[in-house]
């Protein structure tokens, strides 16, 4: 692996503490201006913003917005403030870059006093902004001056981003690793180490089907489409590809399910230990295996026909799943909610009571089209809900995935949040203290060409578990997790991902990150 930016220009990346040691006291010698702002996307506005102020003085001091004070947009910043004082540091015009603390720069001017704050021509144009009408009041009772630059261009850094989101999903992994402290290596062997972890698996089974087409035409009297059967395949789906992608990542599984008394349920037993799966499942009689069955024609799914039963399992059947929690010696415990009849608010209260003492638990609620809340299942040591299911939970559909992620971790009580945000990779929280730089991070998605979109949440929720149990580090666990959905993702059908799959791509990456 290369080194990277923040590696090689660290030496420009100061605290302001560090900053005000650094000028020294004004007067000085050597004249100091400072610049401020988000630096999301380094366009040519910047530049010339910047090359005019280093003209002004001798010392160029770029301040940035840190992270958690970002609130344009649902999904900025784009780029981490790590890589964003990185790109500045890596300009010969900047001497130093400073990621501010506060929301605004108001105690980074007293803590370093600059002679002079630049700020772009519109902060001007209409008269003073009552904001920048502060920081002048800051500056001048310690001698500073605002400077406007000139505003011949101007550029918007959000105009640009809407266009086009920038493409450094590489870069922000080596942020992240070596913010993090591991490497390629420490993922290969943690990848190897899963063998033999054991973990108990509950929830609703779902058979998925698709029913391949030829298309016909339509009729003429009525809009009725008419396709020609072709062929038919079944699939385990549900919390039961939970259970086999964790026993394609080797470890011991157990899968507690409700099935129906029918050809289906006969079905998902057989698929299930043909793959090694532990099954115990209580058979219901009063209600159906549920089967989702896609009708695909030209490889689109033309119409799903879901043959299904949602009521809440009896006392019986939740007494019977009860004893088989508490019977399996485990070393986790996973609770995958797709609301077909097991978890529902009767029942999550006793679930989460019967968790083994000691184990790692973690729970998902897939409710894309039915009701359901993650915030039920409180206490856990990982969630794994996307933005929808987030935003549904927290009835929030306005704010930014930062600010729901932090009242989603406050509100369920968990450990470690990863937030599923989809083509543009994921979210982790993983600290209280939504003020720390450190408490969250993001990994873009590793996805090279999609061709099932559905599946990739089991398969990160299965092996971010697996890491999180061997290693207890959310950062390895959501680039480990978000390898493993690309692989899913990447193939046809649910599949369950192998430990194999999963370090070919390790080492692909690697590759790439090396410029190999």
């Amino acid at each position: 692996m290369t080194e990277s930016l923040t590696k090689r220009f660290a030496h420009k990346i100061k605290t302001p503490e560090e900053l005000g040691e650094v000028l020294g006291p004004m007067p000085r010698e050597r004249k100091a201006i400072m610049c401020h702002g988000v630096f999301d996307v380094v366009h040519p506005g910047h530049v010339r913003h910047l090359l005019y102020a280093k003209s002004k003085a001798d010392i160029l001091i770029t301040s940035i917005t840190a992270d958690r004070f970002i609130d344009k947009g649902k999904y900025r910043p784009h780029v981490p403030e790590d890589l964003r004082a990185a790109n500045l540091a890596a300009f010969e015009m900047v001497d130093f870059v400073v990621i501010d603390p506060n929301k605004t720069p108001l105690e980074n001017l007293m803590l370093i006093q600059p002679d002079f704050f630049a700020k772009g021509y519109e902060y001007q144009s209409g008269g003073i902004h009552p904001k920048t009408a502060e920081e002048m009041r800051v500056l001048e009772s310690f001698g500073g001056q605002v400077i406007f630059t000139p505003g011949d261009i101007v550029y918007s850094s959000s105009r640009l981003i809407e266009l086009e989101p920038p493409e450094i999903k590489y870069e922000k992994l080596q942020t992240v690793m070596e913010r993090d402290g591991f490497s390629f290596d420490d993922m290969r062997a943690t990848v190897r180490a899963m063998q033999g972890k054991r973990v108990h698996v509950v929830g609703d089974t779902i058979i998925d089907t698709f029913t391949k087409c030829a298309m016909i035409g339509g009729q003429t009297k009525t809009p009725t489409i008419s396709v020609l059967y072709e062929d038919k395949i079944d699939y385990v789906g549900g919390a039961g590809i939970v259970a086999k992608h964790l026993k394609a990542a080797g470890a011991e599984v157990v899968f507690s399910t409700v099935l129906g008394d029918d050809a289906l349920g006969t079905f998902a037993r057989e698929d299930l230990e043909e793959a090694g799966v532990e099954v115990r499942a209580v058979t219901d009689p009063t209600r159906p295996t549920t089967n989702k069955n896609a009708i695909v024609v030209g490889g689109y799914r033309l119409l799903k026909v879901d043959t299904l039963d949602n009521r809440s399992i009896s006392d019986e059947v939740l007494e019977a799943l009860l004893c088989g929690i508490r019977d399996v010696p485990t070393d986790a415990i996973a609770y995958c909610d797709f609301r077909h009849g097991i978890f529902n608010r009767r029942t999550i209260p006793a679930f989460t009571a019967a968790r083994p003492e000691g184990s790692f638990s973690v729970a998902d609620s897939q409710v894309a089209s039915r009701w359901g809340n993650i915030t039920e299942f409180k206490g856990f040591d990982l969630i794994t809900p996307n933005e929808r299911e987030a935003r549904f939970a927290m009835a929030d559909q306005d704010s930014g995935v930062r600010a729901l992620s932090s009242d989603l971790y406050d509100t369920s009580e968990c450990k470690t949040l990863i937030l599923k945000l989809g083509d543009r990779g994921v979210l982790t929280c993983r600290s209280p203290d939504h003020e720390s730089s450190d408490s969250f991070l993001t990994v873009d998605s590793f996805v090279e060409h999609v061709v099932d979109a559905v599946g990739a949440g089991d398969a990160l929720l299965a092996y971010a578990t697996l890491v999180m149990m061997i290693t207890g580090s959310a950062a390895k666990a959501t680039t480990v997790g978000s390898i493993a959905a690309a692989c899913e993702v990447e193939q046809d059908g649910n599949i369950p991902v192998t430990t194999e799959d999963v370090l070919n791509r390790i080492d692909s990456i690697e590759r790439k990150m090396s410029y190999e």
